[in-house]
């Protein structure tokens, strides 16, 4: 186990950009279920070494599915936009691309589906983001009942991760190659 948040993002972010990635998680999401059945899925514009979403965002458009997309504010926490497609995204802070209409934080339980970036997720449903807090507020936010999933790699995947009762446990994995169900500790 990691000592602290820190050094488990600080080791699993350098392990990340060392590894090659060329997979995206539109093959793996397709053949689920749940997103098959989904008619609004919330999920992020993926940037650098994170597995990718570009794909996914444009089949799911491209299927007739609305797509919410994050706006990050100045105090970190998240809005939330329909996707225009990827060519009518805006710049937003911190380099990252945004839909222009923001509908607002609680957006979000609007969502049937919500797939989150994450740096690893641990096998009891801990999920380790940036640092920022902003997935964190996002997600007590969704409706209960609606499956959250964390989009690693298949090596992110670990048995155990520091975490702090603020934590909103994620209920599986979505890697470039599956969908780990993941064993909840806590309730919502």
């Amino acid at each position: 186990m990691f000592p602290s948040k820190a050094a488990a993002r600080q080791s699993l972010l350098s392990a990340r950009r060392a590894r090659p990635h060329t997979g995206d998680l539109l093959g793996t999401a397709q053949a689920q279920p749940q997103v098959q059945a989904a008619r609004r899925v919330a999920l992020y514009v993926s940037m650098g070494a994170e597995p990718q979403t570009g794909a996914l965002i444009d089949w799911l458009l491209a299927t007739g599915r609305e797509v919410l997309l994050p706006i990050l504010y100045a105090d970190n926490d998240l809005g939330w936009g329909v996707a225009p497609g990827a060519a009518d995204l805006v710049p937003g802070r911190l380099g990252l691309r945004e839909p222009p209409v923001d509908l607002g934080p609680d957006a979000i339980a609007t969502a049937d589906l919500v797939i989150c970036p994450a740096v690893a997720v641990a096998r009891d449903g801990v999920r380790l983001g940036r640092g920022g807090g902003s997935y964190d507020r996002a997600l007590a936010r969704v409706s209960p009942g609606t499956p959250i999933w964390a989009a690693v790699y298949d090596a992110e995947v670990i048995e155990e991760l520091p975490a702090d009762d603020h934590d909103h446990l994620v209920h599986a994995a979505l890697t470039p190659n599956r969908l780990i169900a993941l064993r909840r500790s806590r309730d919502d």
